[in-house]
């Protein structure tokens, strides 16, 4: 299995583009089920994620074209039936099929998703706006299967905002009769692309980015050309990078407005952002300042960012507070920090770092996505070589890292 070898305390420079959104790309690659027609998706990050998406879409009947960052479907006769575990239980997101599979085949058979050790996600939300929308749903043995004959617009009041359920109920409604207004809706960045994509295959969605989202349904819709939004997690990612090493980098490509909630706690914990229309500057030359942070739906900060800022705070100033309310099992990294030096208190939901005035060298393994960025981040500012195993995970959510962070100066390399 690869692994990464980090020799830390390199001061890094330079500038580095953020990939397209992966959280973004997925809810987006499943809509392309919806339309008649080619549908082209570019700035499509290569990531594992993204391959097992390409992989679930064939098996659901899709042509797929690939072109580096550019992908083309068309799905003239999709197929109902998403019940092979072995495909779905290596994506979360595969249960963002259900939407449009049920919308334009009125049925659809899929087996309970997979995807990152973090916490209890489950589909409740999901299937109970598919129930409001007319469906029949029926589960056992391991799957879901939903059935109707129309979906039919109502009005729906999702119990949290939860973005997979916002983008799954969005994608059916879009086909649905008549219009469907789903309240208490996510608002993140990437419910308004996909917003933006279906109301380019002519839909018509009012209100995405809103807590109340409006679909008037349409009979059909037609393949279009969708460019992907710039990935905020990743753009953080670097941007804590930046910080544990004391550098001043240029992060490219990205969307200011989507970074508020992240660099607002940069700047509290000392670090100097400058804003462009298209990037970021960070300069962490300062000393790094305690900061507490609070995981919220967006417009809070992100749950997806709370690991990599964890090692941040792991080398700052005083002692901080991480308190985690979106994920139940989103501290798995800590012990590993905790192996390099990190002093770091946790009970229940919530973690205690007083910061270290260094971090050492360790072997180290990944649990999940986030984890594993984290632990890349702790390594930037470990004295020593640090070894991290189950690399696989950060496979799934960050494009060519370690050859971005190598452009920036960082000594990283992927072994076997």
């Amino acid at each position: 299995m690869p692994k990464f070898i980090i020799s830390g305390q390199k001061r890094l420079s330079g500038r580095v583009s953020v990939s397209g959104s992966k959280n973004s790309a997925l809810p987006i690659l499943a809509a392309t089920l919806l339309a008649q027609g080619h549908s082209t998706i570019y700035e499509v990050p290569q990531l594992l994620d993204i391959q097992n998406m390409k992989q679930l879409l064939l098996s659901l009947g899709a042509e797929v074209d690939e072109k580096e960052t550019a992908l083309q479907i068309c799905c003239k006769k999709p197929i109902f039936d998403v019940s092979s575990y072995e495909t779905v239980s290596k994506l979360r997101a595969s249960v963002l099929v259900m939407g449009p599979l049920l919308a334009r085949c009125g049925r659809v058979k899929i087996s309970m998703p997979g995807g990152c050790q973090i916490g209890a996600r489950p589909v409740d939300l999901h299937l109970k706006g598919f129930l409001a929308l007319g469906a029949k749903i029926s589960q056992g043995h391991g799957f879901i299967e939903a059935k109707c004959k129309n979906l039919v617009g109502t009005k729906i009041y999702l119990d949290f905002p939860s973005v997979g359920a916002t983008e799954n109920l969005m994608m059916a409604a879009s086909l649905a009769q008549g219009q469907t207004i789903i309240e208490n809706a996510a608002v993140e960045p990437e419910i308004v692309d996909l917003a933006n994509y279906i109301n380019l295959m002519g839909g018509k969605i009012v209100g995405a980015g809103t807590d109340t989202i409006r679909i008037s349904g349409v009979s059909e819709l037609n393949g279009q050309t969708h460019s992907v939004i710039p990935d905020r997690i990743e753009a953080g990612t670097y941007a804590a990078a930046a910080a544990v090493t004391r550098s001043k980098i240029q992060i490219d490509n990205v969307v200011p407005g989507h970074l508020k909630p992240i660099t607002a706690k940069l700047r509290e914990a000392g670090i100097e952002v400058e804003e462009g229309d298209s990037h970021i500057i960070v300069n962490a030359s300062e000393k790094l300042k305690a900061a507490d942070i609070k995981t919220l739906p967006y417009p809070g900060f992100p749950t997806d960012m709370q690991a990599p800022y964890t090692s941040i705070m792991s080398v700052a100033d005083g002692t901080s507070m991480v308190i985690e309310t979106i994920f139940e099992n989103r501290f798995l990294h800590l012990p590993e920090l905790s192996r390099m030096g990190a002093h770091i208190k946790i009970e229940g939901r919530t973690a205690v770092i007083e910061g270290a005035k260094k971090l050492s060298s360790a072997k180290v393994k990944v649990s999940d996505l986030r984890a594993g960025a984290a632990l890349v981040v702790a390594a930037l500012a470990a004295e020593g070589d640090t070894e991290i195993s189950e690399i696989e995970h950060i496979d799934r959510g960050y494009c060519n890292i370690e050859s971005k962070l190598a452009s920036l100066g960082a000594n990283i390399e992927r072994t076997d």
